[in-house]
């Protein structure tokens, strides 16, 4: 809901300000509907000139992220780690074989009904039991695993952060599309040319709204809402960046309470649960 706010004051700072210095606002709220409509629509064809459908409805999704925020906070991380601390320690004691029930069949799996969120995410889940399967495959060099991971999780955040480019691509377009509106209302002006110098002043400063409305939805609410984006894409890869640190300290043959140390140090700071806090999880998970 920050974000709303953060739109409601900048509106009231602009036009109140506006008002209080004696503008027109009546010349504003006459031009605004039809300088939105060009200016917006316009904006629109570039997004779909510029990008696939996938693209187009990817972009229209990513709003969502900017009201919502990150999709995992503390105790999700506490969750994870929980969960993967099952996963190597049940590997260390048993072996990679003993995951195997595990990782072939989530669904069915005791460890992972334990954290439905975890399990109703399907890149997560994928990336546990993907690479803990290559483990058992005897794919166990963790410079090579660590390599893969990488380049998987790079083509993940660049294909997440696919919604932001392309708005901030309309961010940076909109001001030049302002500028399109207000020429077509300098052109409707000057065919009135011989009309009084009061008609063709409020026509003035009716075409001027749409260089105004361009950089004000520029720089004001698309090009904010972009880096919104972005930063909650980035923040929610470091949730699988975790998955990444644990397994690979995992194979490089630490403890499983090293490896989870690891991937906790790999968390926000904002989610970043203490020591202390994830020991006493940890301490609750059983492994049979």
């Amino acid at each position: 809901m920050l974000i709303f706010g953060g739109l409601i004051f900048l509106l009231i700072c602009v036009f109140g300000t506006f008002v209080i210095e004696g503008g027109n606002i009546s010349v504003l709220l006459e031009a605004l509907p039809f300088e939105f409509i060009t200016i917006g629509g316009a904006a629109m064809g570039t997004l779909v000139i510029a990008n696939s459908m996938h693209g187009v409805k990817h972009t229209l999704s990513s709003f969502g992220k900017a009201i919502k925020g990150s999709a995992f906070h503390k105790s999700d991380y506490v969750e994870l780690l929980s969960l993967l601390f099952y996963f190597t320690k049940l590997a260390a004691s048993k072996g990679a074989m003993a995951l195997e029930s595990h990782i072939e069949r989530p669904e069915e799996s005791s460890a992972f009904q334990q954290y439905p969120k975890i399990l109703g995410n399907n890149f997560a889940r994928s990336l546990i039991c993907d690479y803990l399967r290559m483990v058992g495959m005897n794919a166990d060099d963790p410079y090579q695993i660590e390599d893969v991971m990488a380049r998987e999780l790079r083509k993940r955040l660049h294909e997440d952060l696919h919604g932001a480019h392309a708005l901030q691509t309309v961010a940076d377009a909109l001001p030049a599309l302002g500028i399109v509106a207000a020429v077509l209302g300098v052109i409707k002006t000057m065919s009135h040319i011989n009309d009084p110098p009061a008609v063709l002043g409020q026509m003035i400063g009716s075409a001027l709204v749409g260089t105004f409305l361009g950089v004000l939805l520029s720089y004001g609410v698309t090009g904010p809402i972009a880096q919104r984006i972005k930063e909650v894409v980035e923040e929610d890869a470091k949730y699988y960046d975790v998955i990444r640190a644990v397994l690979i300290a995992h194979l490089h043959g630490n403890p499983p309470q090293i490896s989870i140390e690891t991937g906790r140090k790999m968390v926000p700071s904002e989610h970043m649960p203490t020591f202390l806090e994830l020991e006493e999880a940890l301490q609750n998970v059983k492994v049979t």
